[in-house]
């Protein structure tokens, strides 16, 4: 058995030796292979792409899902040596759009929670902002074995990012009080949902399952609630000699998503899950665009469309977010 905990704390030790030249060639060819061999994975990331691509044939859908598996595995690849980057570097490979929308955590120390899809490196983005906008806590899916998880909070630290454990206890109080306490980023992704209080959305034409997190932290701390797209880019020139490698990043963070009303006829937790769900869906909406144009760079190799789940799951999942009655749970959703 390989203890996959020690090759990746390995990889983070000795890739930063290896010339990014040779790295890039060995990861496209890992992803080449897993591409071919057309595991699970990548049916799941196919079948995916086309529900946001429904024009795409099948042998476009092919060609789309190799490029997402060369852009996942770039991911990996730059994952195990961003921690060797220096800061200038790191300003090298990224490039923001719309900085404005998150001025105010700037410029007044306030807090914004980040709406995030797995698109492209998200961690360099981390890294960037921790050096030029605010330190950055966030929530990590916990991973197994232990060790494993363990070795990935060790490389967020080293590139500034504070990253609680998914089911820990009261993590979102401590999300609450990080957002409270100002001059804090936030950013959660949120494109698929770990846990029984998610909300059902609408996903470019198709009902999906994301997670109610970044709207329901927004709505408790008062902050505002951003939706963040992260997509790679080519780099030419100066810029590439500066990054010191072949891709850089373009971090979007898009106009803050307004808090509604809620529905007058609905007061306390219920009006609020109204809300949460509202704001959600503008989030959605927003990463949608992200997702048809850049859809290569959506790491999303697992289930998140309804039509996907399995339907009593599905079913009980619904009745513990409070979505159906309990006596529900054991048949067909509605």
């Amino acid at each position: 058995m390989v203890d996959i905990a020690a090759a990746y704390t390995f990889a983070w030790r000795n890739a930063p030796r290896i010339p990014e030249t040779v790295l890039r060639a060995a990861f496209t060819l890992v992803a080449d292979v897993a591409w071919l061999r057309r595991g699970a994975g990548v049916r799941r990331m196919e079948a995916n792409y086309a529900r946001v691509r429904p024009e795409l044939d099948a042998r476009a859908l092919r060609r789309l899902s190799r490029a997402g598996m060369r852009s996942y595995m770039r991911y990996f690849r730059e994952a195990f040596t961003l921690q060797a980057a220096t800061p200038a570097q790191v300003n090298a490979r990224v490039r923001v759009v719309y900085p404005e929308n998150v001025r105010a955590v700037v410029e007044d120390g306030a807090a914004a929670a980040l709406a995030l899809g797995h698109l492209g490196n998200w961690d360099l983005a981390g890294a960037w902002s921790t050096i030029h906008v605010a330190p950055v806590l966030t929530v990590a899916e916990k991973l197994k074995p232990e060790a494993l998880f363990d070795a990935f909070l060790d490389f967020r630290r080293s590139i500034g990012i504070e990253a609680l454990g998914l089911g820990d206890a009261d993590v979102f109080r401590q999300l609450v009080r990080g957002a409270r306490a100002g001059r804090r980023l936030l950013p959660l992704l949120a494109d698929r949902d770990l846990t029984a209080t998610g909300v059902e959305v609408d996903l470019a034409g198709h009902p999906a399952r994301v997670a109610a997190g970044p709207a329901a932290l927004a709505l408790a701390a008062g902050i505002d609630l951003v939706p963040t797209t992260v997509t790679y880019e080519r780099l030419s020139g100066a810029r590439r000699r500066a990054a010191g490698t072949a891709w850089g990043i373009a971090l979007t963070f898009h106009p803050p998503v307004p808090v509604p009303d809620g529905d007058p006829d609905l007061s306390g937790p219920d009006r609020r899950r109204a809300q949460v769900a509202a704001m959600t869906q503008a989030w959605v909406d927003t990463i949608a665009v992200t997702l048809r144009e850049s859809t290569e760079d959506w790491h999303m190799l697992q289930k998140v469309f309804v039509e996907d789940l399995d339907p009593d799951r599905y079913a009980k999942t619904r009745a513990e977010a409070g979505e159906l009655p309990a006596h529900d749970a054991a048949g067909a959703p509605e």
